[in-house]
């Protein structure tokens, strides 16, 4: 029975992915299980028989001179508990662990020896330097309340929000799908005096008109079919923070007339009820479309532009500040390493210059997907090209040259004017369309960049 209890602890042992290691008082290693050889590299005979500084902890504590502390510092004490250190491997390369250990004694109370178990974490050390990585990546300086931008023309946009945030008059954020409007709309509520209370997004284009009007408004209990009792809506859910309508172009007409008489009266009424609600929440809207021609086309009322249109903010298109794609592919592949948990160690140059190349229709948004793919693609340690999107690689033929650096944003901004101008076949307002500008910013344009005069 004894030596089949000794033969299935044997199998225990050997089980066990810690490593297990018996020594001597003296530091004589007597016996170890798989789970160390694994981990250090060394043969099970090369460390049998050896002494236990072959694994050049970095914590070992020597007692040179002090005979009952017998050769280490553990030994008086009795044990280790959660000791964290480092191992060196035969190759002399360096593996972390958190160590426990316990003394061994015989019947009569004696110490014969130690048992030390040694758990590697270099997993977990790669993920602290990730995480370390990573929030140095978003206190950045060229980072504003999380959005990334070295560009004049996002500074300005910063600029902009730091002025905006602190006054409580509407504010319309215009851009192309994907350059990140929700996340200005967010900068602007964390960098002004409503910081501390409710920031509510609603997406108008996400829900059918009488959908909207209930998670907006509110409704009574009996407004209709499934309103089985009173339900706050977004507004009254804001208090006196701010809500952002997101697509508000795509706000249907009957919901255009109730908003408009948020704005004038701050008051709401819910669904199915005639009590008018005092609200005081700020208004931050959001499109990609052009409001103008919708007014035009009787898609959007006049009324109700002329009031959410009081503080304008554009935010240009990746294509207008290439300076800043790598910056943003730096800090999307530095949230892809840490959320795949792949050893992906960079981006190649060619990689690099495909994203350079690239027209980036979708934008900031369109950049972060290309990196969600390229991690899943990637099979080596760096991003190479055939790891993109294949639509970056068709395009890339056509594109401008990568060579951004070498051209001022003045250059790229009048390259930009002159294609759009061409596009338009001379029209400013279709131009102005194409590049989300105003027929006015079109005109100042052409006159600081001799385009056309």
């Amino acid at each position: 029975m004894d030596e089949d209890l000794n033969q299935y602890w044997k199998t225990v042992v050997n089980t066990i992915q810690d490593g297990i290691m018996i020594v001597t008082p003296d530091g004589k290693i007597v016996s170890v299980n798989e789970g160390l050889v694994s981990m250090t590299g060394y043969a099970r005979d090369e460390l049998i028989g050896a002494s236990c500084t072959i694994l050049g902890c970095s914590s070992c504590e020597l007692a040179r001179g002090i005979p009952e502390c017998h050769w280490c510092v553990m030994f008086k004490k009795g044990e280790l508990r959660k000791q964290q250190c480092a191992l060196m491997r035969k190759d002399g390369s360096r593996v972390p662990v958190v160590k426990n250990a316990s003394v061994l004694k015989d019947r009569d109370g004696e110490i014969i020896g130690a048992v030390e178990t040694m758990t590697d974490i270099s997993d977990l050390v790669d993920k602290e330097q990730q995480l370390e990585t990573f929030r140095r990546e978003i206190s950045r300086e060229d980072s504003f309340h999380g959005i990334v931008g070295r560009a004049a023309n996002m500074q300005q946009v910063f600029d902009f929000i730091d002025g905006v945030a602190q006054i409580d008059s509407p504010v319309i954020i215009y851009g192309e799908s994907g350059t990140g409007k929700e996340l200005v709309a967010k900068a602007i509520h964390e960098a002004g005096p409503r910081r501390d209370k409710p920031f509510i997004k609603v997406n108008c284009a996400a829900l059918n008109e009488s959908l909207l009007e209930s998670e907006l408004f509110g409704h009574v209990k009996g407004a209709y079919t499934g309103a089985h009792k009173d339900r706050m809506g977004r507004f009254e859910s804001a208090g006196d923070g701010d809500i952002f309508l997101d697509e508000i172009g795509d706000l249907p007409a009957s919901t255009q007339v109730k908003l408009l008489r948020v704005l004038e009266e701050k008051v709401i009424e819910r669904v199915g009820d005639h009590k008018s609600i005092p609200v005081q929440a700020r208004i931050l809207t959001a499109t990609n479309r052009d409001l103008p021609d919708l007014i035009a086309r009787n898609l959007f009322r006049q009324d109700l532009y002329y009031r959410i249109n009081v503080i304008p903010i554009r935010i240009p298109p990746l294509r207008e500040r290439r300076e800043d794609i790598p910056l943003l592919a730096s800090s999307f592949f530095l949230r892809m390493q840490l959320k795949s948990g792949k050893k992906v160690q960079g981006i190649s140059r060619e990689a690099m210059d495909l994203l350079l190349r690239h027209p980036w229709p979708g934008n900031v948004r369109e950049l972060r997907s290309a990196f969600e793919y390229a991690f899943v693609a990637c099979k080596t340690d760096m991003i190479e090209p055939r790891d993109l999107p294949t639509e970056l690689m068709s395009e890339a033929v056509v594109c401008a040259p990568a060579d951004v650096g070498a051209r001022s944003l003045d250059e790229i901004k009048r390259e930009r004017l002159v294609q759009a101008l061409r596009e338009a076949n001379g029209n400013q307002s279709e131009a102005a369309r194409i590049l989300g500008i105003s027929r006015t910013s079109v005109w100042s344009q052409m006159k600081r960049y001799k385009v056309g005069l």
